[in-house]
């Protein structure tokens, strides 16, 4: 048995078999928020790595998606970025995410080094 609690701002999960104490509790503090999910409920899930769309997906993701999705989660601009490799422009940088130009296997070194992700994403 899997329960789950999912409120503003919380996420609780506790697996195995859970004491009906602490079944009340949450269902008295979390009402319709706590949600309760058997051992036979969980074949309806599956791995989303696994389903059609996400390999879809998956193959459609260039290297500029992901270096924008880094850039933008490690909060940098795309002068900074530039900056950061020494000599590119916000303008390259831009291009780059765009698909419009191209990244070289120097840069994409550069790139895995200050991202700390594998170089092939953005080859």
């Amino acid at each position: 048995m899997q329960a789950v609690v999912k409120a503003h701002h919380i996420e609780i999960k506790a697996k195995g078999n859970i004491p009906p104490k602490v079944i009340k509790f949450f269902k008295d503090t979390y009402g319709s928020e706590f949600i309760i999910i058997s051992d036979s409920d969980k074949s309806e899930f599956i791995d989303i790595t696994e389903s059609e769309g996400y390999k879809k997906i998956k193959k459609a993701i260039t290297p500029g998606d992901y270096l924008r999705t880094y850039r933008d989660n490690a909060q940098l601009s795309q002068a900074k970025l530039g900056n950061m490799l020494e000599g590119f422009s916000r303008q390259n940088i831009s291009e780059m995410e765009k698909g419009k130009r191209g990244i070289s296997k120097e840069t994409a070194k550069k790139l895995a080094k200050i991202f700390n992700k594998p170089v092939e994403k953005f080859l």
